[in-house]
C-alpha cells in the first residue's frame, strides 16, 4: 500500500492547492456614490488610479454632479483636489454644501496652452487623489502619458470631453457617454460595458 501523506505535508509541498474562503467581494475602494452606475461597473465604482473620460454633449450637463460624492469623500479623507483649466470658475457655495473642503481644492489656469502637461504633473505627484481635466484637444499620444501619470501617482484623473470623441479609441480605463437621462459605459477596464445606458438624473447645483 503506498505510503499516506498528512494535508500539512501535501500543502506545504505544494502539491495540494489551497482555495480562497467565498463570501461577498470586498467593497469598491473607489465607489461613484451612485448605487445603479456602481453596480453597472466591473469594479463597483470608479477603476482605480486610472484615467476616467466623460463625453458629454454640452457644459452643464450634470457632469460635475456625478463626481461630488467621490470629490467630497476624497477631501474628507485628506486628499487634495486639483481642477485643471475648467471652462468655469467653479462656484465654491454649491460645492461646500455638496461637502467638498474648499481649502484642499487647487484650480489650475494655463489659458488652455498647456493643459495636458498641468494635467500630467498634477496626476503624477502623488499629491492629489483627483484630477480634473477640461484638454482643448487631446491624442492618443497625451491619452496614454495621462493614464500612466494616474497610475503612477495613484490618483483619480478625470476629463471631460466632447461626444465626437466617441469615435477615436482610448487607452482610458472607463468611459462614459452623457446621454437625455442616463450613462452609457463605452469602455471599462475589467469587463464588458453593459448593454443598456444607466438611468441617471443630476441633481442640481445651488
Amino acid at each position: 500500500m503506498g505510503a499516506v501523506l498528512s494535508l500539512d505535508t501535501l500543502l506545504a509541498g505544494r502539491r495540494l492547492w489551497r482555495g480562497q474562503p467565498g463570501g461577498p467581494p470586498a467593497p469598491a475602494r473607489e465607489p461613484t456614490g451612485h448605487a445603479a452606475l456602481d453596480a453597472a461597473l466591473p469594479a463597483g465604482g470608479w477603476p482605480e488610479a486610472a484615467l476616467v473620460e466623460l463625453l458629454i454633449p454640452a457644459d452643464g450637463v450634470g457632469e460635475l454632479a456625478l463626481l461630488l460624492p467621490t470629490l467630497a469623500r476624497l477631501t474628507c479623507a485628506g486628499r487634495e483636489l486639483a481642477w485643471v483649466d475648467p471652462p468655469y470658475r467653479p462656484y465654491a457655495p454649491a460645492l461646500a454644501r455638496a461637502g467638498i473642503d474648499l481649502s484642499r481644492l487647487h484650480v489650475v489656469d494655463t489659458g488652455g496652452r498647456q493643459t495636458a502637461w498641468a494635467l500630467e504633473q498634477c496626476l503624477r505627484s502623488q499629491a492629489c487623489g483627483a484630477v480634473l481635466g477640461w484638454p482643448p484637444r487631446a491624442d492618443d499620444k497625451t491619452l496614454r502619458r495621462l493614464q500612466v501619470a494616474a497610475e503612477t501617482g495613484q490618483a483619480l484623473g478625470f476629463l471631460f470631453r466632447p461626444l465626437a470623441a466617441a469615435r477615436n479609441a482610448s487607452p482610458a480605463a472607463l468611459r462614459l457617454q452623457f446621454e437625455a437621462g442616463a450613462l452609457r459605459v463605452l469602455k471599462c477596464r475589467g469587463g464588458h460595458p453593459p448593454a443598456a445606458p444607466v438611468p441617471w438624473a443630476p441633481a442640481a447645483l445651488h
